[in-house]
């Protein structure tokens, strides 16, 4: 996938191990390499990119305080050594976190995150509303079909070979596995865990690395959660 992309961080061993695995597995356009916040404001007043590799730590102004600065549709993968501001680094739109030091391999599993990502991004973008009109499923379990309309559906939990329904007018075992059924659901149902897909329109809070629905406490994943965050930071305040 063609995209655009900066680096911004202080440290040029970090700068340059970025740049090498950027030109070694991707097709990404590397259009600058900025060492400081001022530096990296001034490159983007005049130019657009799809997407920055921004470091926390940095002296002026940090990765954060800079994130601030920017259009809030400004797409961010945080790179940092530090853990701790994993949860505040998803209130901007951010893909990823990487920690440093970066290994090749977590950096292979983030190309396919933001490739994924801008990939949904266009498919939102091109799909026209008509196809996101279905209302309801019938649901197959056991020898019956029950009509299930989707905004009343909580989340789905899967269990092994099947998978449980949870609605607001009760709950049904599904004799598929999670994975086929996620193939079949329309935004804005998302998966969030390996054992559940959650309706986002039912969702309460997100608090400590948790959704609440309906009292329901449904853990996130870390291997979810960009997808989760990217589709409730358009709607952050």
């Amino acid at each position: 996938m063609s995209l655009s992309c900066i680096i911004i961080d202080d440290e040029p061993n970090a700068v340059n191990l970025l740049e090498i695995l950027i030109h070694q597995t991707t097709d990404w356009e590397l259009l600058a390499k900025c060492y400081d916040a001022l530096e990296a404001m001034a490159f983007l007043k005049k130019n657009k990119v799809d997407f920055l590799f921004l470091d926390i730590n940095m002296p002026q102004l940090t990765g954060m305080e800079l994130a601030g600065l920017l259009p809030t549709e400004t797409k961010i993968v945080f790179t940092t050594a530090y853990s701790e501001y994993a949860a505040e680094s998803y209130t901007f739109q951010t893909i990823d976190y990487l920690m440093k030091p970066i290994t090749l391999k977590r950096f292979l599993t983030s190309t396919q995150k933001i490739e994924s990502y801008f990939g949904k991004q266009q498919t939102v973008e091109t799909t026209t509303p008509q196809q996101h009109e279905k209302e309801y499923f019938f649901i197959k379990s056991g020898k019956t079909l029950s009509k299930i309309r989707l905004e009343d559906i909580l989340y789905f939990e899967g269990e092994k070979e099947y998978a449980r329904l949870v609605s607001t007018t009760g709950q049904l075992l599904i004799y598929r596995r999670l994975k086929d059924i996620e193939a079949q659901l329309p935004p804005p149902f998302v998966r969030v865990h390996n054992s559940y897909i959650v309706n986002t329109k039912q969702l309460e809070k997100i608090q400590d690395n948790h959704i609440y629905i309906a009292g329901k406490q449904i853990p996130i994943s870390e291997k979810f959660k960009s997808e989760l965050m990217a589709v409730i930071q358009q709607r952050i305040f």
